[in-house]
């Protein structure tokens, strides 16, 4: 059956089912019930997300074809070709909708005093300005090429914005290119009291271009900016001459600067002259080829708003949110002692990841604290988890730190990192080939009066990241259940030496024991007929024996709630296959991040959050972790969440039979799961702040121990 899965008519293709995720995406920059600049800044999520796509899937799919590879997608039956044939119409199509959606966007901006102005928009005295801003600011840092015998071709770098230009030299025209260094921003705010009136330096640039070639006529303008894939395999061949494995990465991210084009987004159709010249060079066909409306940089979405007043973000921003403390702890006790006592779930973003990190920050200064050990994928820009560990490090502990630099697009982030880790003491690993470490683990040990060892365990389902835990919902489970705790002990005991196939009682891991658990609950349901159920939240499903059981568990009655929010390559409400199957998918305010799985009711449930989706690279090709909740209180609470997704009628989306998602059409009171999440919080104290200009942290008292914090 899972070889002709697609045969079966109840199944998709994953980059078709990602394209309409990133859909859903951009209809919140539709929804007139979001306040307008968080509409325009899913205009700039939608955008970005799909440079991303195009970097990386497509970037691999075009290997594929180029390489003739003939295999076929098990889901829909497409060859590489087919599957690129499908994904550029479809892409230009979402392309053209989200232009439409932004030009929508400026008009209604504009009708609020927030104008977005071309160059022959502005006022004279806006000229002047503009003019004056562009000689002083703007042009010493620009740099302009012209291409001849002498000049060769310029490098071009991944997403960033050019300038391409046809040029009158005397007697002869030539190209010349200009490229926008992002260090200048994306937009320049006009002086104005009344309203607030920008222009966008691209734009600026492309307008005062001809400054850069004097004694030259300019006959033509172009702005363009380019895709290049990311799919670079760091364990290739070409790499085995390298032994130390930071340089490896560094170099993986060199060659992504020279890889082959994926797209070319341009502002308008170019002459003929110019577009053969730049395709030519950089090797791009017809189809990858999209002529776009919107700015190329929207990352000034998400700043756009300091620069209103209190009253204008109020109106125009969501309503602002901050991170609430568990009221599980009482954060005048060592917080350690505390969870040897009971298990404590947060859930971000309602509350916040302080209680885990000063955790760590107290450890670090506990004299009575032996070891730290942690898996890192990826961090905040400025760590103060990496602060932690490095004192941790200093004041004489084991500090072991499993960090990956396989992390797409974070690898030179976390390559600063494992150095700086390093260089404080920290033992810095690095994962397995071919195998990334995606699991979020932590285990702290430390020695009771008596010399006896005590441990707790961390174990979430996103990253210790603290600028995400902001932004994405996950749940992060911290205990010192014996069971957990042996296996956690066990579970980096065979990182560090190298060991994938360990064998753990209680934890599911990847590539293990994840995948076998979880065909053998499924199945466990599916004996079960009618009274068998399951309810699955992930990000993605692409795994074909997962996919083929949970058809054979619908098949026998079993009820299967999912909750997906990106790709699905399973297509439910399919009589006869997939009809006890309802997918649905929640986008809003937060990223859904957070991963349940729970097999069975009453007392037989078996309830687990995890680190891994339902996809191949997930089950077979990382070191994922999947945790079983057993403290009773704690499946309350997390079985009252998933009643929440499920009851979502707002910003929750019901996939049909065709892969296409439509709003939830309910007589119920609207009921967003996010919007009664922050609700749930409310009353609890906010997460304390940190002081602008220190690196210490002000989060709780940290004096326990026999050592003071310095």
């Amino acid at each position: 059956m899972i070889k002709d899965l697609y045969e079966m008519g109840c199944t998709q293709n994953r980059e078709i089912s990602w394209l309409r995720f990133d859909d859903r995406v951009l209809n919140e920059a539709k929804d007139e019930s979001v306040p307008l600049l968080e509409r325009l800044k899913f205009v700039s999520i939608y955008t970005s997300n799909l440079t991303e796509f195009f970097r990386v899937r497509v970037g691999s799919l075009y290997d594929m074809e180029k390489v003739k590879f003939d295999a076929v997608d098990n889901k829909s039956g497409l060859t590489a070709k087919g599957q690129l044939d499908a994904i550029y119409p479809a892409a230009r199509r979402g392309c053209r909708k989200r232009d439409k959606v932004y030009a929508q966007l400026r008009q209604e901006m504009a009708k609020e005093g927030i104008c977005d102005l071309d160059m022959d928009g502005v006022t004279k005295d806006e000229q002047k300005y503009l003019k004056k801003y562009y000689k002083t600011m703007v042009e010493p840092v620009l740099t302009a090429q012209i291409v001849d015998t002498h000049h060769p071709f310029p490098n071009l770098l991944n997403d960033h914005i050019y300038i391409a230009a046809v040029i009158r030299l005397k007697k002869h025209g030539v190209f010349g290119f200009v490229a926008i260094p992002p260090s200048l921003g994306d937009i320049v705010i006009l002086p104005n009291e009344q309203q607030l009136r920008f222009v966008h330096t691209e734009d600026l640039v492309r307008y005062y271009a001809g400054s850069l070639f004097p004694d030259a006529q300019i006959q033509e303008t172009l702005k363009f900016k380019i895709a290049r894939s990311a799919y670079i395999d760091p364990e290739d061949e070409a790499f085995d001459d390298i032994h130390d494995y930071r340089k490896k990465m560094l170099k993986v991210l060199k060659e992504r600067r020279k890889m082959h084009v994926t797209r070319i987004v341009l502002s308008d159709h170019p002459s003929r002259a110019l577009g053969k010249y730049l395709f030519r060079h950089l090797d791009v066909t017809t189809q990858m080829q999209f002529v776009c409306t919107v700015p190329f940089s929207l990352k000034y979405a998400f700043s756009l708003g300091r620069c209103l007043n209190e009253e204008q973000q109020k109106k125009y921003l969501y309503p602002p949110y901050e991170p609430k403390l568990s009221p599980a702890f009482d954060y005048h006790q060592p917080l350690f002692d505390q969870i040897l006592k009971k298990d404590v779930l947060l859930s971000y973003p309602y509350e916040s990841m302080a209680p885990f990190l000063n955790l760590v920050k107290q450890s670090a200064d506990d004299d009575n604290v032996v070891a730290i050990k942690i898996t890192i994928y990826r961090l905040a820009s400025h760590a103060r988890l990496v602060e932690y560990l490095c004192q941790a490090a200093e004041n004489g502990k084991e500090v072991d730190v499993l960090i990956e630099l396989k992390a797409r697009f974070d690898e030179q982030n976390n390559i600063d990192y494992s150095q700086k880790l390093e260089d404080s003491g920290c033992n810095v690993f690095y994962g397995f080939e071919h195998y990334k470490v995606h699991s979020k683990i932590c285990l702290i040990t430390r020695k009771d009066a008596g010399g006896k060892p005590q441990h707790v365990a961390l174990v979430a389902t996103g990253n210790f990241n603290e600028n995400t835990a902001r932004q994405y919902t996950d749940l992060a489970f911290l205990t010192a259940d014996k069971a957990i705790i042996a296996d956690a002990v066990n579970f980096f005991q065979n990182m560090m030496i190298g060991k994938l196939d360990g064998t753990y009682k209680s934890l599911l891991v990847a590539p293990v024991s994840l995948k076998p658990t979880l065909l053998e609950l499924i199945e466990r349901e599916t004996k079960k007929g009618p009274k068998g159920y399951i309810f699955v939240k992930i990000n993605g499903l692409t795994d074909e024996d997962l996919i083929g059981a949970l058809i054979e568990a619908s098949q026998a009655g079993v009820r299967i709630d999912m909750v997906i929010r990106g790709i699905s390559c399973l297509l439910p409400g399919i009589k006869g296959k997939t009809e006890n199957i309802h997918i649905r998918s929640i986008v809003g305010r937060y990223l859904e991040h957070s991963r349940i799985y729970i097999f069975g009711t009453g007392r037989n449930q078996r309830m687990y959050i995890s680190s891994a989706d339902f996809m191949t690279r997930n089950t077979e090709r990382r070191v994922e972790i999947a945790c079983p909740i057993k403290d009773a209180e704690i499946r309350k609470r997390i079985l009252a969440y998933v009643d929440l997704c499920l009851k979502d009628n707002v910003k929750a989306r019901v996939m049909g039979t065709t892969g296409r998602y439509r709003k939830v059409h309910s007589a119920a009171e609207p009921l967003s799961c996010q919007d009664e999440c922050m609700k749930l919080t409310k009353g609890a104290p906010d997460q304390p702040h940190r002081h602008k200009g220190t690196r210490q942290a002000v989060v709780f008292d940290t004096r326990f121990g026999k050592k003071k914090s310095k």
